[in-house]
């Protein structure tokens, strides 16, 4: 199975982490609604799901840029911990783009290549 370039990868693990915290904020709007305000459900029926699929999403693209970038397993860790606290995607995404976790160099696409011609 051929992997996507990790230069597409990458933006797609961005706009999923800002899309994930985003979705994070609906459905924590949703719950407001439904249990303190005890108004509707609807905000929890519609963003819960949305919510997961950007998650799951969110945890794949994290997985792929592992193997990818060839991050360190603390780095990993790190990104799918962010998934599971509001907001937290955000701040991984950020951190990891400034020490170069994010950043599709030529030695990492070289080994990239390497690792998907040899089928690993």
């Amino acid at each position: 199975m051929k992997l996507p370039s990790k230069p597409a990868v990458i933006r797609i693990f961005k706009i999923l982490a800002v899309a994930e915290a985003f979705s994070w904020a609906a459905l924590l709007i949703g719950m407001f609604l439904k249990w303190v305000l005890r108004i509707t459900e609807l905000g929890v029926e519609i963003a819960g799901p949305i919510h997961g699929g950007l998650f799951i999403g969110y945890a794949i693209a994290a997985l792929v840029l592992w193997r990818l970038q060839r991050w360190p397993f603390p780095v990993a860790l790190f990104a799918g911990l962010s998934a599971v606290l509001p907001f937290a995607t955000l701040v991984f995404e950020r951190w990891a783009d400034r020490r170069g976790y994010l950043t599709a160099s030529e030695e990492t696409s070289a080994a990239a290549d390497e690792l998907q011609e040899a089928g690993v």
